[in-house]
């Protein structure tokens, strides 16, 4: 296990308080972020359904999944054997027979099957048939919506996810050092990518690393003006620009890192553009504090760029943490105008603060934690344009 039962258990206790001051007796978590946080359980298992339950009047949650995966449970989740349940696998891909009817099943043995109910209404994982396959078969319950309940429990993180973070952070330096040492003319977006892909799977030579949740967002040239597309197998040319943000992953936890590569000598209006955004991107580090709120962050940043004469309409950043496909964000607040989220020691995010024009786009980025003294950024790599002249390193 990654952590202390202890820790685990502070984790549901927080979860319960959540419910309680929402009038919750049983939660049913779909999002394998939260099963993750909530029990350990960590598994490529999410395509098929699986469930964590949470009651008020039980210690450890339940976690029910595919047969063959509950063997996972007992290498990764802190729960006693009897609260890991398997549902057999004729339940999977059969037309008739869904797994949902299986925890209905589950709730009612356990006598949890009537009170109220919260789920996961607008998550990524629980769908339509899911929601009327409960309801239609636990008709003595109230159900209500507790979507983000405990993804907002996430947002504050122990000494040890924050280490973790910090790893994944110099993960993401690395990589970045790799990207840019790969680039030059002749060479192919998808060789540099490789080179991504190879550090932020090996780590460091003090720990590893793994997958992310998410492929990077990597684009060169006018593709860059689109901010979530891909590379390609083109190769390099002098005066290209290429857009990465990569995220470094130590066990499922992510530290994102954006920065750009010029092929060549900047133009002088890139160099202006990517001058704008450091000084905001400080800006906004400079005013993280408890107490601070997400929008105070977002009008430091605002205040330094209209001096500039430049406009931005989307947030610059989001709570980061625990990563399963599709997002590494934690879905609860963001840095714009109008968030009231208050600032708390613990809290993690990452300030991306990009802008993209027609022909491309320019970024640097930080991920970063909120101290009692201010931000603790996770990464160690400067805050620059980073141009490449043909036989330049590092």
């Amino acid at each position: 296990m990654l952590f202390e039962r202890a820790e685990y258990l502070a984790r549901v206790a927080r979860a319960k308080a959540a419910m309680e001051a929402k009038g919750i007796d049983v939660l049913l978590v779909a999002s394998p972020a939260n099963q993750f946080w909530l029990t350990g359980y960590d598994g490529w298992s999410f395509y098929t359904p699986q469930m964590v339950i949470v009651a008020l009047d039980a210690e450890e949650p339940i976690w029910v999944g595919r047969k063959m995966d509950a063997v996972g449970a007992k290498f990764t989740a802190f729960l006693a054997p009897e609260n890991v349940v398997p549902y057999p696998d004729h339940y999977v891909g059969n037309a008739d027979l869904h797994p949902m009817s299986f925890v209905v099943e589950e709730l009612t043995r356990r006598g949890l099957a009537k009170g109220t109910i919260g789920v996961e209404m607008d998550d990524y994982y629980y769908t339509a048939r899911w929601h009327q396959v409960l309801t239609d078969g636990l008709s003595a319950a109230r159900f209500v919506d507790a979507f983000l309940l405990v993804n907002r429990c996430r947002m504050v993180k122990s000494a040890r996810e924050l280490q973790f973070m910090r790893e994944a952070g110099a993960i993401a330096a690395a990589a970045h050092k790799a990207a840019f040492d790969a680039a030059a003319p002749g060479v192919r977006q998808c060789d540099v990518m490789a080179e991504v892909y190879k550090v932020t799977t090996a780590g460091t030579a003090d720990f590893g690393g793994t997958f992310p949740c998410k492929p990077p967002n990597a684009m060169v040239g006018e593709i860059a003006s689109a901010p979530h597309l891909s590379w390609s197998d083109e190769p390099l040319a002098e005066g290209d620009l290429f857009y990465i943000e990569l995220g470094g992953v130590r066990h499922r936890y992510h530290s994102p890192l954006s920065r750009c590569i010029l092929v060549g000598k900047p133009s002088a209006e890139q160099d202006r553009v990517t001058k704008v955004i450091v000084e905001g991107l400080e800006a906004v580090l400079d005013t993280v504090r408890p107490g601070a709120t997400c929008e105070d962050l977002a009008l430091a940043w605002t205040n330094v760029i209209s001096r500039h004469g430049v406009e931005k309409d989307s947030r610059i950043g989001y709570p980061v943490g625990i990563g399963y496909p599709p997002t590494w964000g934690e879905l609860t607040a963001s840095l714009r105008r109008g968030d009231r989220t208050v600032l708390e020691p613990g809290m993690t995010f990452h300030c991306i603060p990009a802008l993209w024009a027609d022909d491309g786009g320019l970024v640097v980025s930080e991920t970063f934690a909120v101290t009692e003294t201010g931000a603790d950024c996770f990464a160690d790599y400067p805050r620059k344009l980073f141009a490449k002249a043909p036989g330049v390193a590092a």
